[in-house]
């Protein structure tokens, strides 16, 4: 495992492969990031983490209507890749104001552009927070980043045991 540090990310070593992660966003313990962008709405879309693990996504799907109340852990749609198939869960309480359309019509692009034109989805969040405080279900990068540490471990069982299957 290793942790680099630039001035605006973080590295994490997945194996062989490195995941990059942005310091300008917060993430959430299913591997989503988030990033405030007025007040209470946040865009989400999947962290380097996730993507490397799934590789290769080749289909999304919704399940919850724009503008419907969203609970904290609710399942709110599916993805397909090369290596998983997921149910997606909301990383916190609020309504679904936005769904990326382009990453509907191409999914390519959560691959290609993870922490810009490869969002998903923007979530006004229920919570009343302050400007520097996250809504209920977000982790800071060093809490994300001590998350990672113990997924990994977890990663690499799952992966060691399909790999002996």
């Amino acid at each position: 495992m290793s942790d680099t540090r630039s001035p605006d990310s973080f590295t994490f070593a997945m194996g062989e492969f490195d995941a990059t992660f942005p310091l300008d966003r917060s993430y959430a313990k299913n591997h989503m990031w988030a990033q405030r962008r007025d007040g209470s709405v946040w865009r989400f879309g999947l962290s380097a983490y996730a993507v490397r693990l799934l590789q290769d996504v080749y289909f999304l799907d919704w399940e919850v209507d724009l503008n419907a109340p969203i609970a904290h852990r609710q399942m709110i749609g599916a993805i397909e890749s090369k290596k998983a198939e997921s149910d997606l869960y909301s990383p916190i309480a609020g309504s679904l104001i936005a769904i990326n359309q382009a990453v509907l019509s191409d999914p390519a692009l959560i691959n290609a552009d993870t922490y810009e034109s490869g969002w998903l989805i923007e979530i006004r969040s229920d919570d009343v927070v302050l400007e520097d405080a996250l809504p209920t279900g977000l982790l800071t990068t060093d809490e994300y980043k001590t998350h990672l540490e113990g997924a990994w471990v977890i990663a690499q069982r799952t992966i060691k045991g399909q790999a002996n299957n």
